[in-house]
């Protein structure tokens, strides 16, 4: 064959000594350096010296070794590789050792390093020359198949591994300490303040090193109903929307779709088709006026807040949530949280539930919460939510008309059962009826989860501003937001969806344009997703990333955005990036935005975010003054306006208002008002009165 004639032509320049199998002394002068260079070889020397003891030819590793050998139908082709890959690590180039490698293996002789993983052959000890040696000592990197190793060989390679090698160089020890501290994973501070001192307003806010990253606002004038449970009255059913519209005591109707019906509202009386829909579970089939009648009452819970001129969205599916359980009235599922990992510690917790006594016809979901809780907590939790349920139905029994029937903790107790973590490190409180619910509740977590210290905030400056966290909330109500690579993104939420727009700003100043360009939508794809969070924005986001050339930093990008929106409480769902760079995405509504509940709408613009300029106003002003002089016999037209456009029209209009004078034999008298606002006017035409006859006596 060709490869042996290759063979047998590199064996033809071999050296005499090569040919006999001993090395020439090029290649033990090879072997030499490479024992006695190197941290890494030689740390490994002395490893495999330490662990190799004397083994019986019949132990396993022996017997599994010679299988490995003689199963394995690559061994020349991994000692040949591995060789080559040796050389290539080290810089040597040393063609003899590779020709006298190849010779071995045309005539039959295996190296040492395919008979064990040690270096080991299966009979009696032989001595081996340094070049062997040096070969059994290398690191294997084949494909071949290797024994397994014993217990003790394993447990001691560990142990060397996380030393450093005795025979290293000072300067590698010192590198390996100097590297130790960054190789641990960094862990974040995590504090909650709490700004509850006046009475208007309760504010809370989780800090992460410093950084805002949730934030939460109760105002007078933005009451949060989102959880509360009402007794309501229907007031009008729409067949084509599929829906009621109905009254539960506050000033805009509730908007209660057909699917979020449950059948016990159903009418008492059906005919004989519609019961057998009913029965069969047909909803699509059914029409909400054939079992929704007006006038009828129910209990409805609150999904999602008034937002705008839209009323809430209602339920009467209902969820009465616990720190650790919600309970379903109305249901019969039952579950446990998705991020409470292991089988065992999740059939625990279900046989915990199925050991209380819950009443039939009551769902319940085990929280994430409950990871480490106790049946005692478990238990406590369950009997105070069927004890708020009582209260529920009786209070709905007795009340007449529509109102208000269960109205959620206040925003400490909510925010604490909803977003509470473990890894929370540290409470502030300024307020001490705020403190004081706080331990409430960290004396109702389990033992792991009672490190959190709660503290009571004394300094002289308020709590938000000594922490600097006005800053940052001041900065939520912008619509440019900086990027940490010199990029920005900009937000526009508008009727029917929310803009993002990424701009790469002074990223790619004197930089790869591709690797500038893909680090600034990788802070944006991170910035975006807490922005969202703490604005508290909804629907469908628009998201106009700076196109990328590289299908791989594309998906790089889209991975980043759903890393990000992880941490979100909300319902989320993300598309592709297109090929136009637009990523869309859709996010639950919990409320309404945080900064309709801050700022009001702008008496100057209505909303609009520009006015017109002074001169558009002026001459807009002055043709309607022309209009009414031109239709109208008036003798006098009296203006004002506010002081800009007035000064406007009297130095730079003089003209053009004298000659409207004389052509229309009429009078313009122009008044600065200070108070009124840029688009305010007022402009009155007088007529000339009619002189009345007096009458003679």
């Amino acid at each position: 064959p060709l490869w042996l004639g290759g063979m047998l032509l590199k064996r033809s320049f071999m050296s005499p000594s090569e040919k006999d199998g001993t090395p020439s002394e090029k290649s033990n002068l090879i072997s030499k350096i490479k024992t006695t260079t190197g941290a890494w070889w030689k740390s490994k020397v002395v490893h495999e010296k330490e662990e190799s003891a004397p083994q019986s030819p019949s132990s396993p590793d022996t017997e599994t070794d010679k299988k490995a050998v003689k199963g394995s139908g690559n061994a020349k082709k991994d000692v040949s590789d591995e060789a080559l890959t040796s050389q290539s690590s080290t810089g040597e180039a040393g063609p003899t050792e590779l020709d006298s490698q190849k010779s071995k293996e045309q005539s039959g002789s295996v190296p040492a390093e395919t008979e064990g993983t040690d270096g080991r052959e299966s009979g009696a000890a032989e001595e081996k020359s340094p070049k062997e040696q040096t070969k059994a000592q290398k690191p294997r990197r084949g494909r071949g198949r290797r024994g397994p190793k014993p217990k003790a060989e394993k447990a001691k390679e560990r142990t060397d591994a996380a030393k450093p090698a005795a025979a290293e160089p000072a300067g590698r020890d010192k590198e390996e300490k100097a590297d130790a501290p960054a190789a641990k994973e960094h862990k974040p501070v995590v504090k909650l303040l709490i700004n509850a001192d006046e009475p208007e307003e309760c504010r809370l806010a989780l800090l992460e090193d410093g950084r805002l990253e949730s934030l939460h606002v109760t105002t007078i004038s933005r009451v949060q109903t989102r959880s509360n449970i009402y007794k309501a009255r229907v007031v009008a059913v729409e067949s084509n929307l599929q829906a009621a519209f109905v009254d539960y005591g506050v000033e805009k109707n509730g908007f209660l779709a057909f699917s979020e019906i449950h059948p016990e509202y159903y009418k008492q009386e059906l005919p004989p088709n519609i019961q057998k829909l009913v029965e069969t579970h047909q909803w699509k089939k059914l029409s909400i006026n054939d079992v929704v009648a007006k006038g009828q009452e129910m209990l409805v819970q609150v999904v999602k807040e008034e937002v705008g001129k839209k009323g809430a969205n209602l339920t009467t599916y209902l969820s009465l949530p616990g720190r650790c359980v919600v309970l379903m009235p109305g249901s019969d599922s039952e579950g446990i949280s998705r991020k409470i990992a292991g089988e065992e510690r999740r059939n625990r917790l279900r046989e915990i539930m199925n050991s209380l006594s819950i009443p039939e016809g009551i769902g319940w979901i085990v929280r994430t919460a409950s990871e480490d809780i106790t049946k005692t907590a478990l238990t406590k939790d369950v009997r105070f939510l069927l004890k708020l349920w009582k209260e529920i139905k009786s209070k709905g029994q007795h009340l007449d008309g529509v109102g208000l029937l269960y109205q959620d903790h206040n925003c400490v107790m909510r925010f604490l059962r909803e977003h509470f973590d473990p890894t929370t490190q540290e409470i502030l409180v300024d307020d001490a009826a705020a403190l004081e619910k706080v331990k409430d509740f960290t004396e109702m977590l389990p033992a792991k989860q009672r490190q959190v210290k709660v503290k009571l905030h004394r300094g002289a400056r308020p709590i938000f501003n000594q922490y600097s966290v006005e800053d940052q909330i001041e900065s939520i109500y912008q619509p440019n937001v900086n990027l940490p690579s010199g990029g920005s993104i900009v937000i526009e939420p508008t009727e029917a969806l929310v803009s993002i727009d990424v701009n790469s700003g002074s990223t790619g100043k004197g930089k790869n344009f591709e690797e500038t360009i893909f680090q600034a939508n990788m802070d944006a794809a991170s910035e975006l997703a807490r922005q969202l969070r703490l604005r508290d924005l909804g629907g469908l986001i628009v998201v106009d990333f700076i196109d990328m050339r590289s299908s791989k930093n594309v998906r790089e990008v889209e991975k980043q955005v759903k890393v990000a929106m992880k941490r979100d409480k909300a319902k989320v769902d993300i598309s592709r990036i297109s090929r136009f760079g637009l990523m869309q995405i859709s996010r639950q509504k919990l409320g309404s935005p945080i900064e309709s509940s801050n700022y009001r709408v702008c008496d100057h613009c209505r909303g609009r975010g520009t006015v017109k300029s002074v001169e558009m106003l002026a001459l807009f002003y002055l043709r309607r003054i022309h209009t009414g002089a031109s239709r109208k016999p008036v003798v006098k037209i009296d203006c004002r306006f506010p002081i800009e456009v007035a000064q406007y029209l009297l130095n730079n209009k003089r003209q053009e208002i004298l000659e409207l004078e004389e052509r229309y034999k009429t009078k313009v008298t122009i008044t600065a008002d200070p108070v009124l606002k840029p688009v305010e006017h007022e402009i009155l035409f007088r007529k000339e009165e009619k002189e009345v006859p007096q009458k003679q006596t």
